[in-house]
């Protein structure tokens, strides 16, 4: 009787365990025999310096039926509503990117362009976000969820949001999670290859012993074990465009009684930028710059001005941000930070694992000896594309106004990628629209229109003369548009006054274990 297939991934934390749930749900689904382990040392400490999610990571939750406050209990997470972008286009200048899509919930009248409503708010000088069930709770620091009379909690609508988490913390959730994966506690200390193919053969760990797979998946982070150091991967570094290189990650306690934020609070400093991620229990936090124009001594100086007390730095985080030129090379597929980094400013690591395992499960999974070259061309070039998209997503957040510092009139003058560039001279002339961005992820989320518009209505790239133009050009649209508009911005005022507090929310969860 043939042996079952044997899928190891090497490295758990939060990457490991959703492709160990991804690939093991889909083989089933698929009828496959596979076998599947996941190796993962006790002795690799990880640093839970805060992690931001986006709502994929809660569509994955509910497609695998986990209870989310079963979630929020025993990781310690919060909600994810937006980002607050503060000092970017200028120093004192504060704008909200909420995640929810109102266009999801409007009937447009027949023949209606995509994200007219968007093209309103510009043409009538209204900042896109007013429309959002999630922008007064942003700013209101409230949950998603209202308490009926006999105590139950109630979603307020019908958006997914997002969360914040000690990824340790998640990491070991999915683990007790995970029924039916081998758990190995161990280092891997080498790596066989196939003499004829080379492939990956077997691993060698860290007692001498030996495991042998037909395929192996790479979640061992920064290291990149399988995918670099054994199989030589060529790396595309985007270091020139996105240039903040390193970072000194600390945590700050939640005060007691004090409002908890539900977004991730990105806050542009002289040489880079800081992150603040608030858990239930502390704020996750690190500034992330560029070591050409400051050291570390000098940055953690400067956060401490800012916040006004001393941290305790916990590590002096280096990286190089770019993505693997092919992260299925063979019988390995790199996921997560061993295929791609980006600075943490749009939460890109985590969506991007989810969004690549499930392509990768529904699209490409087979049985290894059915795999083929051009099964593994198709999937690099769509998963390259993907994250050459973020690049130039993160990189639109430094066409600013700012030319207080060095580093800032450095990356405003010679920073910016040519296909910024490009799309922000022809949303000069065009608003932007959904169907300039081409779906080739299956129909899974992607950046698109919904995660621009706040982004350059905040940073005031976009021109309200030909919002204006569009608008005029459809009077019976634009009086949709209008009423619409106004009616969301009331009835979601309503909703955030029946809302709970934020923390007041993640108490009673707490409580209801």
């Amino acid at each position: 009787m043939a042996q079952p297939a044997h899928f190891v991934i090497v490295g758990g934390g939060t990457a490991g365990w959703i492709a160990a749930f991804i690939v093991q749900d889909a083989a089933r689904r698929k009828g496959f025999d596979i076998r599947l382990s996941v190796v993962e040392s006790s002795k690799i400490p990880t640093v839970g310096v805060g992690e931001a999610t986006t709502a994929a990571f809660r569509v994955l939750l509910k497609s695998f039926g986990i209870d989310e406050f079963e979630f929020l209990r025993k990781t310690d997470a919060s909600f994810k509503l937006g980002i607050r972008h503060e000092d970017w286009r200028r120093n004192g200048f504060t704008y909200y990117g909420p995640i929810d899509d109102p266009h999801q919930v409007i009937q447009p009248p027949a023949g209606a362009p995509s994200d007219y409503l968007n093209v309103y708010a510009v043409a009538a000088g209204r900042a896109v976000q007013e429309m959002h069930l999630f922008q007064p709770l942003l700013e209101q620091k409230k949950a998603p969820y209202a308490r009926k009379a006999d105590g139950s909690l109630v979603p307020l609508g019908p958006f997914h949001h997002a969360f914040h988490f000690d990824q340790a913390l998640v990491g070991k959730f999915f683990a007790s999670k995970a029924k039916g994966v081998e758990k190995v506690d161990a280092m891997v200390a080498g790596v066989e290859r196939n003499g004829e193919t080379g492939d990956i053969a077997a691993l060698v760990l860290d007692d001498n012993s030996r495991l042998e797979a037909d395929f192996f998946i790479d979640a061992t982070g920064f290291r990149k074990q399988l995918i670099v150091k054994a199989l030589e991967a060529p790396w595309k570094s985007y270091a020139h465009e996105l240039p903040v290189n390193r970072a000194l990650p600390f945590w700050i306690d939640v005060k007691k009684g004090e409002p908890l934020p539900n977004y991730t609070r990105a806050w542009a400093q002289g040489s880079g930028w800081m992150w603040q991620i608030p858990t239930r229990t502390r704020f996750g936090c690190g500034y992330v710059f560029s070591d050409e124009f400051t050291t570390p001594e000098a940055a953690k100086a400067e956060i401490e001005t800012v916040l006004g007390h001393e941290i305790e730095v916990r590590g002096d985080i280096r990286f190089q941000i770019g993505r693997l030129e092919n992260a299925w090379i063979g019988n390995c597929l790199a996921v997560g930070l061993s295929s791609s980094f980006l600075e943490p400013l749009e939460s890109t690591s985590i969506h991007g694992t989810i969004v690549q395992m499930m392509l990768f499960a529904q699209h490409f999974l087979d049985l290894p000896g059915r795999m083929t070259d051009k099964s593994r061309a198709d999937y690099n070039a769509r998963v390259g594309r993907q994250v050459d998209d973020f690049r130039t997503f993160v990189n639109t957040h430094y066409v600013t106004e700012r030319d207080d510092t060095p580093f800032w009139r450095e990356v405003r003058a010679r920073r910016i990628h040519p296909e910024t560039r490009e799309r922000l001279a022809y949303w000069q002339r065009h608003m932007p629209r959904r169907e300039q961005f081409p779906s080739y992820l299956g129909g899974l989320p992607h950046i698109e229109t919904q995660l621009y518009y706040p982004v350059l209505d905040g940073l005031g790239l976009l021109d309200r003369d030909v919002a204006r133009r569009e608008m005029e050009a459809d009077p019976a649209l634009r009086r949709f548009a209008q009423q619409t508009f106004d009616s969301l911005v009331a009835e979601y005022r309503a909703a955030a006054a029946q809302a709970l507090d934020h923390a007041e929310f993640l108490r009673i969860v707490q409580e209801m274990g």
